[in-house]
């Protein structure tokens, strides 16, 4: 969540300023604003909403100079206004912040006592009124930083800018994410990658606790006590059209149906039919690791659990281990047992969801092994893990992840037979004939997809509906949690996903005409359950929509509409399941006329608890 970037060089910075903030508006933000030092004093400009009413605001206020910052801000301490909005300033010096500073109320009334006045509720003007006092008494702008800095306490990703020193800027991070841009005599800096891409694609990715003092000559790195760190620069192959809409009207219509695509991506290079194996280059788990291991856990948020979810079964199967799914924000809260013969999976679309970092640390504390499933390369995350898969999903701009959670998916599936297969439990044979099956998935997902039409017109159908319900068993109990999860999302529509098992144990009281019953029943060995659970619903006037095999006709008396997918192994059914669901929360949700991309109070990445 919120947005930073920065800039120093010789060109004029607003348009870079503004055009970075673009890039970054799919992380969610309520107010932005622009800081640019003008060659005498440091002006800003602020505005709440969206960036259009920024852009307004700079039309009436131009900002002239070459060096400067800016940021969206998604609020946490203090509403939504002008007031709170960033950057924030205190006599020379400027700055913007990502995080939550943990001690805000003491450190406010220490600086109060001395004579500060605030301007803002925000935790982040501490940080301004702070540093000023350390260059009043005489620091120059990178040791005030650095002094400042070992006083507060929480997770922060800073900025700094002043009139005193204005050729520099001066960055850290903690447990928030940072990435500075290589140019020729000039540097970038952004919470993100996309808002670097116009200008360069050779980065720096900024480790936890360090600082990064930049100037037109280059950056210096150094850890948050002064000593130097050295570190090459990584070069990011994908360009700023990967980021565009492409023609779809939305990201999230076009990144659904990039995932085909993301799928092939995510198994290309590791599977291999002719040894009937799995390779993952960055999994060096040996045989007598994955025997030594006593338990699995994996650990998420939101989208993200519900691939775990799916995750836990396929591991299961092929290795007998037990495995345990846990949601991040509530890991690390009730003592949890872990040691060093647990596997603890982190999964994080971002790779700085601030949750799943914290429980990855607190397992890491215990002793366990850290294996991370992440899109995004040199992520904190990534960085903090001892083994990795990467989803090659990737850029995912809209706020409601949909070819990152079906790469996750594959990802995990992937480790499920790369530790069966080392464990001796899949032969050659058992694997090449379930690989040849998921490399199949891709395919199958295209044809899912062609079904486009038939979601728009139940989408119709459920335009008006307040309440939904979604029913899944087995494999497709995950499934269900996600389709709910992606309809309120973007739709606003109240949406409950559960398992088809436990509809008469609460949720059967809910339905009468007016709620639409998704209930998810392809063939397999929950169909004849399922088929009962939908034929309940129906009975209690429930307008029921079947996810149900092509071919299926057994069904059709039973449903008032009926979403057809292919059919493919029971184990791999959530791939083609998940997208008439997304197709149908995205129909309803454009229909509806909500921000699709960008729904109200969500952020793309949950950097702060």
């Amino acid at each position: 969540m919120c947005g930073i970037v920065g800039y120093v060089g010789p060109r004029p910075v607003a348009d870079i300023l503004f055009g970075g903030l673009e890039r970054l508006e799919y992380r969610g933000y309520d107010s932005a604003g622009l800081a640019v030092f003008d060659g005498e004093a440091t002006r800003v400009v602020r505005s709440v909403g969206k960036l259009a009413n920024l852009a307004t605001a700079l039309k009436q206020r131009p900002l002239v100079g070459t060096v400067g910052i800016g940021h969206t801000r998604w609020a946490t301490h203090g509403r939504p206004s002008e007031e709170n909005a960033h950057p924030h300033t205190a006599g020379p010096i400027t700055v913007v912040h990502n995080g939550i500073i943990e001690n805000h109320l003491a450190l406010r009334a220490a600086l109060q006592s001395r004579g500060h006045v605030f301007q803002s509720e925000t935790d982040t003007e501490i940080f301004s009124h702070f540093i000023r006092e350390k260059v009043d008494a005489g620091l120059d702008l990178e040791s005030a930083v650095r002094s400042v800095l070992q006083e507060v306490e929480g997770a922060y990703a800073i900025v700094v800018l002043s009139a005193v020193e204005p050729d520099k800027l001066v960055a850290a991070k903690n447990a928030s994410p940072m990435v500075v841009g290589l140019g020729e005599g000039e540097m970038y800096l952004a919470s993100d990658v996309p808002a670097l891409l116009s200008h360069t694609r050779r980065v720096i990715f900024m480790h936890e606790e360090e600082m990064a003092i930049l100037s037109r000559e280059g950056v210096r790195l150094t850890t948050l006590d002064g000593a130097p760190i050295e570190r090459a620069p990584t070069q990011i192959t994908w360009t700023p059209s990967q980021a565009e809409k492409g023609g779809y009207k939305h990201f999230m219509l076009k990144e659904i149906h990039e995932q085909p695509r993301a799928l092939a991506d995510t198994m290309r290079g590791r599977v291999s039919l002719e040894t009937g194996d799995v390779l993952l280059e960055d999994v060096h788990l040996s045989a007598a690791d994955i025997a030594g291991l006593r338990r699995i856990v994996i650990v998420a948020c939101g989208t993200a659990w519900h691939a775990a979810m799916t995750g836990r079964r396929c591991i299961e199967e092929a290795t007998r281990i037990p495995v345990d799914v846990d949601l991040a924000s509530e890991f690390r809260y009730r003592d949890p047992i872990i040691d060093a013969q647990t596997l603890f999976i982190a999964v994080s679309q971002s790779g700085e969801t601030a949750d799943t970092l914290a429980a990855l640390k607190e397992a890491k504390r215990r002793g366990a092994r850290v294996l991370s499933v992440c899109n995004v390369i040199g992520s904190s995350i990534a960085r903090e893990s001892d083994d990795l898969i990467y989803t090659h999903a990737g850029p995912e701009i809209g706020v409601a992840s949909t070819k990152a959670f079906m790469t996750q998916m594959m990802a995990l599936q992937l480790l499920a037979l790369h530790l069966g297969r080392r464990l001796g439990r899949l032969d050659p044979d058992t694997m090449r004939a379930r690989l040849e099956a998921l490399l199949q998935i891709p395919g199958d997902v295209e044809r899912a997809l062609a079904e486009e039409p038939a979601v728009l017109a139940v989408a119709r159908t459920c335009l008006h509906a307040r309440d939904m319900l979604y029913l899944g068993r087995g494999v497709n109990h995950a499934i269900a949690l996600e389709g709910a999860l992606k309809l309120k999302e973007i739709s606003y529509i109240h949406a409950e996903g559960y398992a088809a098992g436990e509809m008469k144990h609460g949720p059967i009281a809910l339905i009468d005409e007016d709620m639409p019953v998704v209930v998810i029943t392809p063939q397999g060995s929950h169909y004849d359950k399922t088929a009962s659970n939908l034929q309940e619903a129906r009975a209690r006037l429930g307008r029921v929509i079947a996810v149900a095999t092509e071919g299926d006709a057994q069904i059709e008396p039973f449903a008032d509409a009926i979403l057809r997918v292919p059919a493919v192994p029971e184990a791999l059914q959530p791939f083609v399941t998940t997208v008439p669901l997304q197709l149908l929360a995205y129909h309803v949700a454009d229909l509806k006329g909500t921000d699709v991309d960008q729904p109200r109070n969500l952020a793309k990445s949950v950097t702060v608890e």
